[in-house]
């Protein structure tokens, strides 16, 4: 029997973005609609953010028990059990999930629809035996994790991030495809709780990131016996019952590395089939739904959100997707995105994270004339000393007059330190202003504000100032 349901606002995926947008919606009195055919919490909760940071947090503490770098404490290696770690690894999710469960979004008064949501019209959805019209849809079905065609790769043999984690049995030599984040974070967290690790990437790992920093973290992980193969071609993928093997081109040359297990961490893909797009009148194609920047598709009644909408794919934008919806579809209000200020950060030891504009391309954009840079090391930071954690610097890019352009950090809590600078440029400040500010001492956040005091050291301690200061000193006080 066909269930009839008329609502103001039907959302399509449960994942972060659509969460955000149904309890908020509905909180403010419009009546909802949230389809969800897999897990509610979509990847983030179930195969993504969450287990990854659980199982980084693992590896991290098995890494502390080797350190032998704090006088009078003796390290040693740490009893891992693979298996047990795993449970940690899903004991964190369970701890999470009430916070995307059914239960609590219905107690919101949302009606919660488990089945699959195709349109079959500009302002109606099918789901289930459910024939749903609203005045306004948010599409956020999110994106899945994409396999090259890469000749002899099979999928049943192999992993990707939606698997991974599901695995109890320790790899004793895990060969990731990828060099992006989800593929460095898995490979240090792999490394540090006992396997053998080696990376293979066709061009440069993160090569979004500043390169000054990248090489940084990349001498760490190599300190930590991960193998990494840069700008390579792979042939071929060989599995056998007990192994597989990546016959792999670089420069002409053409050899074979064998492991136990493989990885494929190559991209993510925009999940936009089967939900009738045609019938909507949504325009879309491989990369995902077009949209403007007021997140309208080319029906305007209806949105996207999050990865399917050619948007940076992270959580974090999903949620800042939510919140531009809300005031449109609720208040009214024109909200179009802004990513000028958008932070990112890979969960590596040390951490790497980025808002802005990188050096590189701040110069292609402005020019080199019209750039500047100011760093400061971890080395040079009592808190770090004191921890033994120097590994790392700040990096601030703004331009000639000091408006703050883009800021990279990479060491010990970057993701924590980078929010101030995410908010800096959001507001349009200038380097002057995070001089002004007072840190507590001894803490990280120095390293900030020491790399936007070593902005002015070229200028305040040269000649010509110190010529100034000599003539200042004739004047009475």
């Amino acid at each position: 029997m066909t269930n009839n349901i008329n609502v103001d606002l039907c959302i399509i995926g449960a994942g972060s973005g659509g969460l955000s947008v149904a309890a908020g919606a509905a909180q403010l009195g419009l009546s909802t609609v949230l389809i969800e055919a897999a897990e509610m919490g979509g990847d983030c909760l179930n195969t993504g953010c969450v287990p990854s940071k659980a199982l980084l947090a693992a590896g991290k503490r098995a890494q502390i028990m080797r350190k032998g770098d704090i006088k009078g404490v003796k390290a040693h290696e740490p009893d891992i059990d693979f298996a047990a770690v795993k449970d940690h690894v899903f004991d964190t999710i369970k701890t999470i999930e009430p916070n995307d469960s059914q239960e609590r979004f219905e107690g919101f008064g949302i009606n919660v629809i488990r089945a699959r949501g195709e349109f079959i019209a500009a302002d109606t959805v099918k789901a289930g035996d459910n024939i749903i019209k609203a005045r306004y849809f948010v599409i956020a079905t999110g994106s899945s994790a994409a396999v090259p065609p890469i000749t002899g790769l099979d999928q049943s043999k192999s992993f990707t991030n939606e698997n991974i984690f599901e695995l109890r049995e320790k790899p004793e030599h895990l060969l990731i495809i990828g060099g992006g984040p989800i593929g460095i974070e898995m490979a240090q967290a792999h490394r540090r709780l006992g396997c053998k690790v080696s990376v293979f990437d066709m061009a440069s790992i993160l090569p979004r990131d500043d390169q000054q920093n990248v090489a940084i973290v990349k001498a760490a992980l190599e300190n930590e016996g991960i193998n990494f193969h840069e700008h390579v071609s792979i042939k071929e993928v060989k599995h056998s019952d007990n192994m597989v093997a990546l016959e792999i081109e670089k420069d002409g040359q053409v050899i074979e590395v064998a492991g136990s297990h493989i990885l494929v961490a190559a991209g993510r893909k925009a999940n936009t089939g089967g939900i009738g797009f045609e019938k909507a009148g949504i325009d879309f194609d491989r990369g995902g739904i077009n949209v403007d920047e007021r997140l309208r598709t080319s029906a305007k009644n209806i949105f996207a959100i999050g990865d399917v909408s050619k948007a940076p794919q992270f959580t974090h934008v999903a949620g800042y997707h939510a919140g531009i919806i809300i005031r449109q579809i609720c208040f009214k209000m024109p909200a179009k995105v802004d990513y000028k200020a958008l932070p990112w950060v890979t969960y590596t030891d040390p951490e790497l994270a980025q808002v802005g504009l990188t050096e590189v391309d701040a110069r292609a954009k402005y020019g080199d004339d019209n750039i500047k840079v100011a760093e400061w090391g971890f080395d040079e930071n009592d808190r770090a000393i004191a921890e033994r954690i120097t590994k790392g610097q700040v990096r601030i890019i703004t331009n000639k007059k000091g408006l703050i352009l883009g800021a990279s950090i990479v060491g010990a809590g970057g993701g924590e330190l980078i929010g101030m600078w995410a908010l800096a440029i959001s507001s349009g400040l200038k380097i002057s202003a995070v001089t002004s500010m007072i840190v507590p001492y001894p803490t990280m956040g120095e390293a900030s504000k020491r790399a936007a005091g070593a902005w002015y050291t070229p200028s305040l301690f040269s000649d010509k100032t110190r010529r100034v200061v000599k003539l200042l000193q004739r004047l009475p006080f």
